[in-house]
């Protein structure tokens, strides 16, 4: 299997497109609004973007619940103003990776309304009925009495999203509404869905990051069904788009890229070591969806790195040169990376997260510090979520310069903050978080030992035990990144070969690195981060 050349040097800005620029004051963001802004994400030296789904919907789920997988919602502009995003992105050497949800669609999908008359049309079996209302089985999650057909049809997250059918590992032969995963009418929505992808691949999209990419097969064998429906779209891709990317929100890089993906993400869902790192938050938040505890990244002092650090190993040593981590800063569904901390707080996390190993992926806004505006209630299927998807603060105006609408008609409201961050004020104060992101991110770019391939491994590291050092090399360049996000002073001593070779690049003022019987000794302050380089 190849890799996109471009991945190598990869880093991805995530647009949550209705509230980050609007152009037409209608209080939604559109794409215009993220044309107008290449010139900002660029400046971050990120080289592509992630843009949440912006096609046609009922929004029930802010457009993960797609009822026309080849056209632009009209709120966002239209398919011609997205095919200038990716002219516009191509002319700065960028790139644009565009959400695809192919495990269900929006109860207005016309191959739903067609389905739901009854199985004997072309998209009869597009979505998983039963033959009747009793023949339900397991776990499965499905709706009863919708529309004419006699029968139920499983859902995949909200009851507005039907399952598409890509069949069963095994079919159950005692239901025989269950299709194998080669059964003809599943193989046509296979089709259907290659086909949605090479429609905006030939338009010039760059990839696809793919919505709950391990739910789309069912049964006992379901994990293998997975891996041969995405090494068939793999493989596709790997003959007719060879620069396109496949990015999978698994939460596990070791099974996609055994699946066929080229990047995954550590993140909040299956594994802990995330969450135990950067979300966990304490008490203070008690209206967070992970309250309780603390992060490593807090502080209180009373977190914990090491199984963020022993999962992240295990799959770097897992992936080889196959794929990568996808290193996230947040993203729409789990709240900012601020957290409820302070910009100098965030400064040792941000350190110690943009100089990892894998791609990183900033959420528009994390840049700057944005933080959870919490209490906002549910906003088309947001819920909690709502907290971190609030409008980009562009400047310290009374509308932040997101929308020249009244601020009631924005989708969602401002951070009321008086202290709200905002990029205009950030971008002329060379100490603040915004330029410290953009110094990390050049150095990913210029320094080899900071980029996304090289050796990784922890020079410091111990269970609940602060600060955390770690070390990276390839060919002649070398790197080393502490962090103490703790309030308390602390010392580490750790071998270091050619620890005099090392010189200090960028750290917080009190930091000492010193030789001591044989070992190198890091004294840190509270909340503080170094990076060196040899």
């Amino acid at each position: 299997m190849t890799q996109p050349s471009w991945l190598k040097n990869a880093v991805v800005y995530e647009v949550y497109p209705q509230t980050f620029l609007d152009t037409n004051g209608d209080g939604i963001g559109d794409l215009p609004g993220v044309i107008r802004k290449l010139d900002y994400i660029k400046s971050l030296n990120a080289n592509a973007i992630w843009l949440n789904p912006c096609f046609v919907s009922p929004f029930q789920d802010a457009g993960y619940d797609v009822a026309d997988y080849c056209k632009v919602a009209p709120r966002y502009g239209t398919n011609d103003d997205l095919k200038r995003l990716f002219d516009e992105a191509h002319r700065r050497e960028m790139h644009v990776i565009l959400d695809l949800v192919p495990g269900h669609t929006s109860l207005q999908h016309p191959w739903f309304l067609e389905s739901q008359k009854g199985k004997d049309n072309p998209y009869g079996n597009f979505y998983i009925w039963t033959n009747g209302w009793g023949e339900k089985k397991g776990s499965y999650r499905f709706i009863s009495g919708y529309g004419n057909r006699d029968g139920c049809f499983m859902i995949n997250f909200f009851y507005c999203q039907p399952a598409l059918n890509y069949g069963f590992a095994p079919a159950d032969p005692e239901y025989p509404w269950q299709f194998p995963v080669d059964h003809p009418e599943v193989l046509k929505v296979r089709e259907a869905m290659r086909n949605v992808m090479k429609f905006w691949l030939d338009m010039g999209c760059d990839g696809f990051r793919v919505d709950m990419a391990a739910s789309l097969i069912r049964g006992e064998n379901a994990a293998a069904g997975i891996r041969e429906l995405w090494h068939d779209y793999r493989n596709w891709l790997d003959r007719e788009y060879p620069e396109a990317v496949l990015i999978s929100e698994w939460c596990n890089p070791s099974d996609a890229v055994d699946a066929g993906f080229h990047v995954d993400f550590m993140a909040h869902c299956g594994e802990s070591g995330y969450t135990k790192l950067f979300r966990a938050e304490p008490e203070r938040i008690s209206n967070s969806p992970f309250a309780g505890g603390h992060s490593y990244f807090d502080l209180a002092g009373k977190g914990d790195a090491m199984p963020f650090l022993r999962q992240f190993q295990r799959h770097l040593k897992h992936l080889g040169n196959r794929g990568y981590v996808g290193l996230i800063t947040g993203n729409h569904d789990i709240g900012r990376f601020r957290g409820g901390r302070t910009l100098e707080e965030m400064k040792p996390a941000m350190a110690f997260m943009l100089l990892l190993p894998g791609i990183p992926f900033i959420y528009a806004g994390d840049e700057i510090g944005m933080d959870n505006v919490f209490g906002l209630g549910n906003k088309e299927g947001s819920y909690n979520r709502s907290a971190c998807r609030t409008p980009m603060q562009w400047d310290a105006s009374g509308h932040a310069g997101f929308s020249s609408a009244l601020p009631e008609k924005f989708y969602l409201p401002l951070d009321p903050s008086p202290l709200r961050p905002d990029a205009a004020t950030q971008d002329q104060d060379p100490d603040s978080l915004l330029n410290f992101v953009r110094k990390l991110l050049k150095l990913r770019a210029i320094c080899p030992a900071a980029g996304n391939d090289g050796d990784f491994r922890v020079l410091f590291g111990e269970e609940n035990v602060y600060p955390v050092i770690y070390g990276r090399t390839a060919g002649d360049s070398w790197l080393m990144v502490a962090v103490n996000p703790g309030g308390e002073s602390v010392k580490a001593s750790f071998g270091l070969p050619g620890l005099r070779q090392y010189r200090v690049l960028s750290a917080s003022p009190g930091v000492k690195l010193t030789a001591a019987e044989g070992a190198a000794e890091m004294e840190m302050p509270p909340a503080s981060y170094a990076v060196y380089i040899r």
